[in-house]
């Protein structure tokens, strides 16, 4: 569904970004505009509508592809037409009728494609209403479980690492503070909110403390009247069922009036659950505590007014500890032969409790053996994310499943970079830019906002900050990383081949990775013109790249070391002039060897909507003057760029340059 979205939020901005541009490369038929525009409303709508809670499955895939295959069809006419008038008048200089004509008729023919997409979708909505998702979900799915103190009698976890932020939990639990305090545990998940949450929560001290202790696990399907049955109906569930939302409301408030009482509300996704229920939590002036565990940053700091409790990744002793008292038990310890590969084990599970506990849990079954621990330390990912064993992908997944639709692919494109890289912030913008990804007219502050809610809802992480406090690097975890990759190819979002069969002619974006010493080798510069059609080409590879198999490339990004590169380029006839006669493209990043270039050729101008260009090579270059004709370029990351004076001063470009000096 991400990739449906994606494609009609690209098509309108395709659109206006012709219609905007002052120097258009093509003019577009008014009536055609406008029938594309309502259609892509229309399908964009009934996508955020039902983005948690599709139509019914006899529907979804097909109808979902449909959607995304229109847009891409009808990006493929516009913008291959545009890449035909540039080059043929670059050539010619003249403007070709004949090619016009063909152009309306081909953009016509997929409209009437995408009017019958609407109309379908319109009478699916007849059917099903217009009911927003989460009532439905409200209305048709169980409440969260209910878990008393004797419930969860025996599930204590192990828990390593966390003392100080347990202590400091205990601390503000039995605190002297008289009002009922909010206290929100947060973190990604699997960081161990729930560990620490029940780790408090069985605590003896914990158990005198307080009158009536609670634990309900919200989820992301809840139902406020179901929540409110299991709070109050411990023992006696079935004679209360015929009591209304607002009697057992009721009930509960009488119940806790007058008694000091903890409820800790596991696993909270939404301010609506808190909403609905915090008014049957009475503050009777005696020290009550609401534990509240959530993976939404921003969630925590508008139900309590703070940022709460954060849960860190562990340090590699701390997950080596782990590692053991999950895979030896408590009074166990690893033989002396199985040591080290063991440490290397937990550290590569970076530090999240869930990866060591799923892992550790899997040793601990098995024969303890060096070369079958070798084997998990070789293929530990792929061990972790094992369709009979998906413990962690699930729990991770309920992240990805609970992001608005338009921010999914944003997410998903983070999947591109390879495991452990620094993703540098304001470059993974210009990306999202560059890619159609976002849909709001100011694309780079609705980017500053998308990476703040992805980092609110721990789904990346900050490496480091500006001196101006501005986020300049962020991470993912690797297995949010796997989540990323499986989830691309689900949506064929973007595709990562390790097979030539991998590559197909509906690729819109490839990521060929560093095979490294991979035995799947193959040369992916003879397969890659199998994807005529791809607008994202992301090499970390040494060989070329083939740039005359594609004419719609909207980012580019292929770097070598400079002895490759320069025998790379070496074997083109004009290496530079290759580069930028791709006229569709948006971002540009590679790196020449000076000794193939010295000044950017003219036709540089013909790259008619790039809006980021970043180039590596040593010494200095010269722009020609026509830099100043790119209305778009906004980003200029070149090393010893020699700008030629504007034409006028009325003629400069809305671009700014960051060159390094």
């Amino acid at each position: 569904m991400a990739t449906a979205y994606t494609a009609l939020v690209s098509l309108a901005q395709t659109i206006e970004q012709i219609q905007q541009h002052p120097r258009p490369p093509v003019s577009l038929d008014k009536q055609q505009v406008r029938s594309l525009q309502d259609n892509v409303v229309v399908l964009q709508e009934f996508l955020e509508l039902y983005s948690h809670r599709l139509i019914s499955p006899e529907y979804e895939d097909g109808l979902v592809v449909r959607m995304a295959d229109v847009a891409h069809a009808a990006e493929d006419v516009i913008e291959s037409h545009i890449v035909d008038q540039i080059l043929h008048q670059y050539a010619e200089n003249i403007t070709s009728i004949h090619h016009h004509h063909h152009f309306y008729q081909d953009l016509q023919k997929v409209i009437i494609d995408m009017d019958l997409i609407r109309k379908e979708v319109i009478e699916i909505r007849e059917r099903m209403g217009t009911v927003q998702d989460r009532q439905l979900r409200r209305n048709s799915n169980p409440a969260g479980s209910f878990m008393s103190s004797s419930t969860l009698q025996g599930r204590k976890q192990a828990m390593v690492g966390s003392d100080d932020v347990l202590n400091e939990l205990m601390d503000k639990l039995t605190g002297r503070q008289s009002d009922c305090r909010i206290i929100p545990i947060v973190g990604m998940g699997g960081i161990g909110k729930t560990t620490l949450a029940r780790n408090a929560y069985e605590n003896p001290l914990i158990v005198e403390y307080f009158d009536i202790r609670a634990w309900i696990a919200v989820s992301q399907e809840y139902n406020t009247r179901e929540i409110l049955l299991e709070l109050v109906c411990q023992k006696s569930k079935e004679s209360k069922d015929t009591l209304s939302e607002e009697e057992l409301g009721e009930m509960l408030y009488k119940s806790l009036s007058g008694r000091r009482y903890l409820i800790v509300m596991d696993d909270m996704w939404s301010i609506e659950a808190w909403d609905e229920l915090k008014l049957f939590f009475p503050d009777n002036n005696n020290e009550s505590r609401i534990v509240i565990t959530s993976r939404l940053s921003n969630l925590a700091l508008r139900i309590s007014g703070f940022c709460g409790l954060r849960m860190n990744f562990l340090e590699e002793n701390k997950s080596w500890d782990l590692f053991c008292k999950i895979v030896f038990g408590e009074e166990g310890g690893c033989p002396l032969e199985l040591e080290e590969i063991g440490k290397t084990i937990a550290k590569n599970c970076k530090g999240l409790p869930l990866s060591v506990i799923v892992i550790g849990g899997l040793l601990a079954k098995s024969e303890k053996a060096r070369d079958y621990w070798e084997y998990i330390a070789e293929n530990l990912s792929s061990v972790v994310n094992l369709e009979e064993n998906e413990h962690c992908l699930r729990i991770l997944y309920m992240s990805y499943k609970e992001l608005p639709i338009h921010l999914k692919s944003c997410f998903l494109y983070i999947g591109v970079y390879p495991e452990d890289r620094k993703i540098r912030a304001s470059r993974l913008r210009k990306l999202w830019v560059a890619e159609g990804l976002l849909k709001r007219v100011s694309l780079e502050e609705v980017a500053k906002e998308y990476t703040k809610d992805l980092i609110d809802r721990n789904l990346m992480m900050i490496d480091r900050l500006g001196c101006r406090g501005e986020i300049r690097f962020c991470k993912m975890h690797d297995l949010l990383r796997d989540l990323c990759l499986r989830e691309a190819k689900k949506e064929r979002f973007f595709c990562t081949p390790e097979l030539e069969q991998d590559i197909s002619s509906i690729q819109r974006r490839i990521v060929v990775l560093d095979q490294g010493t991979s035995k799947k080798k193959y040369d992916f510069s003879k397969v890659l013109h199998l994807a005529p059609l791809v607008r994202s080409l992301t090499c970390d590879v040494e060989e070329a790249a083939p740039l005359a198999c594609f004419r719609l490339l909207r980012v580019l990004k292929h770097y070598g070391t400079k002895y490759y590169t320069e025998k790379i380029w070496r074997n083109e006839e004009h290496p530079v002039e290759a580069i930028f006669k791709q006229v569709n493209l948006r971002y540009l990043a590679c790196s020449v060897p000076l000794s193939l270039i010295h000044r950017y050729p003219s036709s540089m101008h013909l790259l008619w909507n790039l809006q980021t260009l970043v180039v590596e090579h040593d010494g200095t270059v010269d722009a020609p003057i026509e830099i100043w004709k790119m209305h778009q370029l906004k980003h200029v990351d070149v090393f010893r760029l020699r700008l030629p004076d504007p034409p006028t001063a009325t003629g400069m470009s809305l671009f700014y340059q960051t060159c390094r000096r």
